[in-house]
């Protein structure tokens, strides 16, 4: 399994009559020069060059059925794609096959750019034996479907068994009260009592917008999100709110009260593949890393106590006529059950379909429980479609980092509510200069 990092360098395949992008696609080489005077060419767009493979697998396996149907992939950067996908859309140059997340999609769906799907299409998107309702939403617009659901990023808890087994703690955490009581049972000091070890690796630093997220998991953990609906296409901004403080209240109660963890140590997959933290919440991705660097780690996964954040990505179609007619039949193909097993296996991105048979898989990894195997109850949220989304994200992760380091909050809640009202208002300011802002 590959580490999940969109801005890996790409692979260096090249591709027929595309010479301005030579320094920055990967070529999937299905392109054959002896391609008969009949076949469909087209393109596959990926923001994530680790999925080539995949395409390539499922363009091979598409020869049989559709052997008149050429397949070139072109993978780049995940930021790098997004801005060729926007060019290539406005220019008419585009390719057939894009691979976008949701938040992407939206501006071009908004304006008609992207093809609505053949009713087959639809049915399958459609049909709850495929997809649950949060995908299908995920590949709508305006009630209509316009995507193929296909990946997506997900979170879940990490622990370290032998950490867990020391304490004397049987399983892992299941409510947001345990995490405090767990965390602290698993810290490890030195003699003048401070952490050597922490007992739950939170995110206090570094990049904004994974400050926020990992902030946003933690809060709908205790029931509330940092934007809501206000209104048709309006937002308000909500972390001033009972699951806003209680979230910021834990932070500050680890970091000043129990002292289980601090601003400065050691983090993140890092530091749990170095045994020097006990428990972190990640994405799927980790798994594979763990195996590369860490491969005698102990260690478990399982799914948060209300849900996890999810980034779902579908596969949508540029263009018409006969070539938007190949693209949809490859879209289709991706969905192949046995494709998807192929894409979580060798790539380790989560497929969005529901019904897989993942026993297999599950046998010589388990730690992908936790991801693909959750209860009916669980739920799935996503960081909304909108323009300022990214100035939203480092806006509040500014405000946070403040916040994590004023020990003045620890411990006072209308402190707290105070604090987080006043970021509120300055995140509701960004949305009311957008024309977002509701009631």
């Amino acid at each position: 399994m590959k580490r999940l990092i969109a801005g890996t360098a790409p692979f260096a395949f090249s591709v027929a009559g595309r010479a301005a992008l030579l320094t920055s696609v990967i070529g999937a080489g299905l392109l054959a020069a002896t391609a008969g005077a009949n076949a469909q060419s087209i393109r596959v767009w990926s923001g994530y060059p680790e999925l080539a493979p995949f395409y390539e697998h499922v363009a091979e396996g598409m020869k049989a059925e559709y052997p008149d149907i050429d397949v070139t992939v072109e993978a780049i950067a995940l930021r790098e794609h997004e801005r060729r996908v926007a060019l290539g859309i406005t220019s008419g140059e585009s390719a057939e096959v894009l691979e976008l997340a949701t938040s992407i999609a939206a501006r071009y769906l908004e304006n008609g750019l992207l093809a609505t799907p053949p009713a087959d299409v639809t049915a399958f998107v459609k049909d709850p034996a495929n997809f649950g309702a949060y995908f299908v939403d995920a590949a709508s617009y305006d009630g209509t479907v316009y995507g193929v659901p296909l990946f997506r990023g997900q979170s879940a808890l990490y622990y370290n068994t032998e950490m867990l087994a020391a304490a004397g703690l049987d399983g892992p955490p299941t409510t947001m009260a345990e995490f405090d009581s767990y965390s602290d049972a698993l810290t490890q000091r030195d003699g003048n009592g401070n952490p050597t070890v922490s007992g739950w690796s939170l995110r206090l630093s570094g990049g904004g917008a994974g400050i926020t997220e990992k902030f946003w998991i933690n809060m709908f953990q205790h029931g509330g999100e940092i934007l809501v609906p206000a209104g048709e296409g309006k937002w308000k901004a909500n972390l001033a709110s009972d699951a806003g403080v209680a979230a910021l209240a834990q932070y500050l109660g680890n970091l000043y009260t129990t002292k289980t963890v601090t601003v400065e140590m050691p983090a993140d997959a890092e530091a749990f593949e170095r045994e020097q933290t006990a428990m972190f919440i990640r994405e799927s991705w980790v798994i594979g890393d763990i195996a590369a660097k860490a491969p005698g780690l102990s260690y478990a996964t399982t799914t948060l106590p209300r849900g996890s954040i999810v980034n779902p990505v579908q596969l949508y179609v540029a263009g018409e006529g006969e070539q938007a007619d190949a693209a949809w039949k490859f879209a289709l193909a991706t969905q192949k059950p046995e494709n998807l097993l192929w894409l979580l296996d060798n790539v380790g991105w989560l497929p969005n379909r529901t019904g897989l048979d993942y026993s297999d898989i599950l046998a010589k990894t388990p730690a992908l429980e936790a991801f693909v195997s959750y209860p009916d109850s669980y739920e799935f949220f996503s960081t909304p479609a909108i323009g300022p989304i990214d100035e939203v994200m480092t806006r509040t992760a500014s405000a946070l980092e403040a916040a994590f380091a004023n020990p003045d909050l620890a411990g006072d809640n209308d402190a707290i509510r105070s604090y987080l009202e006043g970021v509120d208002g300055e995140i509701n300011s960004l949305l009311s200069r957008e024309g977002l802002l509701g009631e």
